[in-house]
């Protein structure tokens, strides 16, 4: 009985042998030394199962207009068959005084499937469904987030350097004209008129101002 109260069906094997260290507790302990050992199996595999909670995981973000039903994250069912591995390993830990107890050495115990009731199964299966798509959904819409927040770092990330690009020869010919200046007015002008010189070889057609009398 899981602890949501439903009652499962279990697969698996179980291999054991007879202990050498402690063949007087096979021979003459117990009548009957396998019973006891499946019946000290099969109490602590149901104390596990009854009381078993998968490990926390990360919770995902609410999001807005969706909302996820706690049957949908905690079915005790999904978590036992997610962690078969974690519940065979918890079995061979607590069935090791088997073979102090009844001269009997559990040398694996293998849990290999959970069988919930038929009429249990298919609203598993539409949780498990609904569950995953809500999932799929949620991580689409944060990696398309992700992608946005990207591309506008990026975008921030050209325009600035663009203005850079646009600042920095400016401020190369204001250190020019200063140090042109420190040299003097006629350094400055020179200066000057050379560059409307460069402008009238350059242009097709100049208007001058002509001052009238």
């Amino acid at each position: 009985v899981t602890k949501d109260q439903l009652n499962t069906g279990l697969r698996g094997q179980i291999r054991y042998r007879v202990s050498e260290r402690n063949l007087y507790a096979y021979i003459f302990g117990v009548k009957q030394p396998i019973v006891h050992v499946m019946g000290y199996f099969t109490s602590v595999l149901r104390e596990r199962i009854a009381n078993f909670e998968a490990p926390e995981v990360q919770k995902l973000e609410p999001v807005p207009g969706v909302e996820i039903t706690p049957a949908a994250i905690g079915v005790s069912i999904n978590d036992l068959r997610k962690n078969l591995r974690d519940i065979n390993d918890h079995m061979d830990r607590e069935c090791r005084s088997s073979e102090a107890r009844y001269g009997v050495a559990l040398d694996a115990t293998l849990i290999t499937g959970i069988d919930p009731p038929p009429e249990v199964e298919s609203a598993l299966a539409a949780i498990n469904t609904a569950y995953n798509e809500v999932s799929s959904d949620i991580s689409l819409a944060q990696a398309g987030a992700d992608q946005k927040i990207v591309q506008s770092r990026r975008a921030v990330e050209i325009e600035t350097l663009k203005a850079q690009a646009e600042v920095e020869p400016l401020k190369a010919l204001a250190d020019q004209l200063h140090e042109l200046r420190k040299n003097g007015k006629d350094a400055l002008a020179a200066y000057l008129r050379n560059v409307r010189l460069k402008l009238f070889s350059q242009a097709k057609r100049v208007i001058l101002e002509v001052p009238h009398d």
